[in-house]
C-alpha cells in the first residue's frame, strides 16, 4: 500500500509507479460496499505514456459487464468526438472516478468517491500527462476541488499544479441533453488545438 497517498507518508513524485503496479495494489478491490455489487472492477484503459487523461464518473452497465471504461453509447460517442477534434482513443488514457459500478447508475457517493480517489491519483501520478479531462460534475468537482458545475466552468483551460484541466460534459449526458453536443464538441475542437499547437516536449 505504499504507492497511495496516506498519512505520514511521502508524496510521490511523478512517474514514481508504474500503472501496473497500481492495478496491483487495487486488486480485487472491497473497500467500499459498490466492490460487492460489480460484475469487473474497471480500472482503466489506454496509452501509459498519454499527454490526456480523460476522467469520467463511474462505470456503466455496459462497462461493468466488460471490465473497460466507455464501451457503451457514450464510449461511441466519446470515440467520434475524438475522431472529430484530431484525437484517436490508443493515444489517450480514460479512468473514472470510482471503479466499480454503482448500483443501477445512481451517482456514487462521497465516502465511495473517498476510499476509490487515492487510486485515480496514483493514475494520474503514474502517467503524469499534460491535461486532464472532466466528463461531468463528479470528475470536475473531484480534480479541480470546487462545488461549481460543469455548465459554469467548461468552455476554458483551468490549471491545478502541473495539470490543465478542460471540464466538460459526459458524453452520456448529451444523449439526455441533446443541446449539450455542440458545447461538448466545442471542448474538445479546444483541446484538439491545444495539442496541436504546444507538441509533446515543449
Amino acid at each position: 500500500m505504499s504507492i497511495l497517498q496516506i498519512p505520514g507518508h511521502p508524496k510521490p513524485t511523478p512517474r514514481e509507479v508504474t500503472l501496473e503496479e497500481v492495478r496491483a495494489v487495487v486488486g480485487d478491490c472491497h473497500l467500499c460496499p459498490l466492490g460487492e455489487t460489480r460484475t469487473n472492477l474497471v480500472f482503466g484503459v489506454g496509452n501509459p505514456h498519454a499527454r490526456v487523461v480523460f476522467v469520467g464518473e463511474g462505470p456503466g452497465r455496459n462497462e461493468d459487464l466488460q471490465g473497460e471504461p466507455f464501451v457503451g453509447a457514450a464510449g461511441q460517442k466519446l470515440n467520434g468526438l475524438l475522431a472529430e477534434a484530431g484525437l484517436r482513443r490508443e493515444d489517450i488514457y480514460i479512468a473514472n472516478v470510482v471503479k466499480c459500478r454503482p448500483p443501477g447508475n445512481r451517482n456514487p457517493k462521497p465516502e465511495e468517491i473517498e476510499v476509490c480517489a487515492p487510486f485515480l491519483r496514483e493514475q494520474i501520478r503514474s502517467i503524469w500527462p499534460d491535461v486532464i479531462v472532466c466528463l461531468g460534475n463528479f470528475a470536475t468537482q473531484f480534480v479541480l476541488k470546487t462545488d461549481q458545475g460543469v455548465t459554469r466552468l467548461r468552455g476554458r483551460f483551468h490549471r491545478t499544479g502541473h495539470f490543465l484541466v478542460v471540464p466538460t460534459f459526459h458524453p452520456a449526458a448529451t444523449i439526455y441533453h441533446p443541446d449539450w453536443l455542440d458545447d461538448l464538441r466545442s471542448d474538445m475542437q479546444m483541446l484538439g488545438a491545444w495539442l496541436a499547437e504546444h507538441p509533446a516536449g515543449e
